[in-house]
């Protein structure tokens, strides 16, 4: 395959607008023919008249905070998939809950091409440490890993001394997971002094990589590349060797819109990511994902052709990534719910030795360390996460509204 995984990534970028908007239309008319939320929301779209940016721009947003309150209306899938859940592959939930279909496809969510571009070659053993459990990340990296010919470990999370033993003895070429469980893997290795020195690429998401923790990782011989994907749209941008911000994924339009509203904004400026796919079963249109990021002008020195964006830049709402899990400011509310000592709350999420590390500040006129435990085992419950509990004096949290404040930074 040379370079590239196929010559998509390198034609013009006139010949790509052209083909994807000349298939959009084919797009818009099964999103509106097979879905009941696209036939009301696109009633009065002519899927033939939508042959442009600016003509998609005149479609209203979907966006991804509404998903939970819509599928509580419209079960399974709130009317956005073209297929009943009887003839999906697999069917996951991520935090909310949202629920996902899976087409039955190869590579449904688009993987290996991210996967490529981080240097991993057909025959090569990967070792995935993504959740298979209800979330798709674990079943998303596989498949693409299985299409590009590459036999999996499927390791999951935690379990660390059992990672760093199958590593050692298995001798997988490449790692796929969140950074800072790379380098925690690293760390047991080392103090185990277990030879793990096969790893030497890696694709990583889910968290954001600081240039310390990727020079920390490329210190102990492990090469790492990012890509940026959701399991509602799958691949949307990737690294690749190059480095210099993040590939847009050839299944996809990508515009980046001035958060709150449908316009986009001018190159360069920071706005939210907003995404529309050609996946028949599972047809999102202008499906806005409250993430943050901008334009890179020209094209990667790499030599692919497409859109470039900075990479995450952080939320346009409150909703934030915590160990590559969403925790949204309703999961905040229902941990304040179900303790009535405490009377506003606010999670602070902070990077410690690159590791997120989520506080939840509650205030609170009574409480103890029960309190606290049992503040801290809802949250695991609710959140699916770990995190600590400060209580803080009544009326000493900032009146600014914030629910989540996400403190942390990229550098």
């Amino acid at each position: 395959m040379g370079s590239y995984y196929d010559t998509l990534e390198t034609r013009s970028p006139a010949e790509r607008e052209a083909a994807q908007f000349a298939a959009l239309p084919r797009q818009i008319a099964n999103a509106k023919k097979g879905t009941a939320a696209f036939a009301r929301t696109l009633k009065d779209v002519d899927p033939r008249d939508v042959t442009s940016r600016e003509a998609l721009a005149r479609i209203p947003v979907l966006r991804k905070s509404e998903l939970i309150q819509q599928q509580k209306s419209d079960p399974p899938f709130g009317g956005l998939a073209a297929i009943p859940a009887a003839e999906a592959g697999r069917i996951f939930a991520s935090p909310g809950p949202i629920y996902e279909p899976e087409g039955t496809g190869d590579d449904y969510w688009r993987l290996a091409r991210a996967l490529f571009a981080a240097g991993v070659r057909a025959g090569e053993l990967i070792h995935n440490t993504f959740a298979y459990h209800f979330t798709p990340a674990g079943a998303m990296l596989e498949s693409g890993a299985r299409a590009l010919g590459c036999p999996v470990v499927p390791a999951g999370v935690g379990q660390t001394e059992l990672q760093v033993e199958a590593i050692a003895h298995l001798k997988p070429a490449a790692y796929v997971g969140t950074p800072s469980f790379l380098n925690i893997i690293m760390d047991r290795a080392k103090e185990m002094k277990a030879d793990v020195s096969s790893l030497s690429k890696g694709l990583v998401s889910g968290e954001a990589l600081p240039p310390s923790l990727r020079g920390q990782l490329k210190d102990r011989g492990v090469d790492v590349l990012q890509c940026y994907a959701s399991a509602d749209l799958g691949l949307i941008a990737y690294e690749s060797e190059a480095k210099e911000g993040l590939i847009i994924d050839e299944g996809v339009i990508v515009e980046i819109l001035r958060p709150g509203t449908g316009d986009p904004v001018p190159e360069g400026e920071v706005g939210e990511v907003v995404v529309t796919t050609f996946t028949p079963e599972y047809p999102l249109i202008r499906f806005a994902t409250g993430d943050l990021s901008a334009v890179l002008s020209e094209i990667s020195p790499c030599g692919r052709t497409n859109m470039r964006i900075k990479g995450w830049m952080g939320r346009a709402d409150q909703t934030t990534k915590v160990k590559g899990m969403f925790v949204h400011p309703s999961q905040i509310a229902a941990v304040v719910d179900r303790h009535g000592e405490v009377s506003r709350a606010r999670l602070v999420v902070e990077s410690v030795d690159n590791q997120d590390v989520m506080t939840l500040h509650c205030e609170a006129s009574v409480g103890d360390s029960k309190l606290v435990e049992a503040i801290a085992s809802t949250i695991r419950e609710v959140c699916k996460l770990r995190g600590e509990v400060k209580l803080v004096e009544p009326g000493s949290l900032p009146n600014d509204g914030k629910v989540i404040d996400d403190a942390r930074t990229y550098e």
